[in-house]
């Protein structure tokens, strides 16, 4: 029966059109990768600073490999606290500039750990999201029992009629992503904090596509807009610019040390591994010091950009190093797709349910490994779906 079961959903799925497998990657996935024993340009990477096997961070992991150990074999509240998980939490506050950080095992985790933690189902409390936030902060809204509302996409006229809908709601949190990882697009972060400072909400910025890669010294989108200070919660990942692994948030100390004692996502996980502390670390470091390489990442993003509008592809409202090509069925995505990949060219198709029915798309990240050499045999392939 059971197998049965399995069997008819994953046939449905398959007759959708929606069927996912996973494709085997070899070697270091930079802004070239090999799958399937075939060489190919990485368009899909979110490696956004080619940091993804250097060296340098290499060489700092197994320097305290030696020292630790790799794993932290337990939770940090019993025997999985380390000095380099509170010196990576001490480094990523002072990045942020907040009064703390607390390092989770995953971007996911992290939101859904710090959302469901923070929020209940008591009548007194609600949550405000954009419509388009990432599957985890949507996970962990639902995941908390509070009460949802939706506000349009980076729409503050929309934002504020909710915030007038929900004034009887004594805590409110509102989230949102800075740089939105399926659109590329910013939310204009300005008129969002003084909405949320006007109406006494709470705000949360997801950060995970812009640290590293925006503001002075990569601080993120924030930075860039001078509100980092006017945001109250504010969260990154390790695992893309930084091209290690984990989550974190940055906050008040009180808020840090309520997630501590609140938090089951932290509570219940083993530790973060020393060596990917190590990792985070030296590319905080590198990162801080890595103008030159934001500087090609964004030239390599505009110049995609403009020979993409000039093609004639809806590139919807990007503003960033994500660069999306809505095809709108997964059929016609399904078909560049393959085309790109038997040209050398790895962007793989992103199809409902991450994107809305409809919004098939081929999704362009661009890194400071890419060259112009890169850019121009991706839009010479791209030109014959025109």
């Amino acid at each position: 029966m059971f197998e049965d079961f399995l069997e008819k959903k994953l046939l449905g799925i398959e007759n959708s059109g929606l069927l996912r497998t996973l494709r085997k990657a070899q070697g270091t996935p930079t802004s070239k990768i090999k799958i399937n024993n075939k060489n190919l340009i990485n368009f899909s990477s979110n490696n956004y600073l080619d940091l993804a096997g250097s060296k340098d961070i290499a060489k700092a992991s197994e320097n305290i490999i030696e020292k630790y150990g790799f794993t932290a074999t337990s939770s940090r509240l019993v025997s999985g606290n380390f000095a380099i998980h509170e010196e990576l939490e001490a480094q990523l506050a002072n990045f942020k500039e907040k009064e703390a950080a607390l390092v989770f095992p995953s971007g996911y985790q992290t939101n859904v750990g710090i959302i469901s933690a923070l929020m209940s189902n008591e009548k007194e409390s609600c949550i405000i999201m954009d419509k388009l936030n990432h599957a985890s902060l949507w996970d962990g809204a639902k995941l908390s029992g509070s009460r949802i509302f939706i506000y349009k996409h980076c729409d503050m006229n929309s934002l504020e009629k909710v915030f007038k809908r929900t004034r009887e709601y004594k805590l409110k949190l509102v989230v949102t992503e800075s740089v939105f990882s399926m659109d590329g697009d910013f939310t204009p972060l300005k008129d969002f904090v003084e909405l949320c400072k006007k109406y006494g909400a709470v705000s949360m910025v997801d950060e995970a596509h812009s640290s590293g890669v925006f503001g002075k010294e990569g601080k993120g989108l924030a930075n860039m807009f001078g509100v980092e200070d006017k945001i109250d919660i504010v969260i990154g990942t390790l695992s893309k610019a930084f091209a290690a692994q984990g989550g974190f948030v940055c906050s008040s100390r009180k808020f840090i040390d309520f997630l501590i004692n609140k938090s089951r996502a932290f509570i219940y996980t083993t530790a973060v591994s020393p060596a990917i502390c190590a990792v985070a670390l030296k590319s905080l470091e590198i990162v801080k010091n890595s103008c030159y390489r934001r500087q090609h990442l964004h030239a390599m993003s505009k110049l995609l950009k403009n020979k993409l509008t000039e093609l004639g592809f809806d590139i919807s409202n990007t503003q960033s190093q994500i660069i999306p090509i809505v095809t709108g069925s997964t059929e016609n995505t399904e078909k560049i797709f393959s085309h790109l990949f038997e040209k050398g060219i790895y962007i793989p198709a992103i199809k409902p349910p991450t994107v809305p029915k409809n919004q098939a798309r081929i999704r362009i990240s661009i890194t400071s490994g890419h060259t112009f050499h890169d850019i121009e045999q991706l839009c010479s392939n791209l030109k014959y779906f025109k």
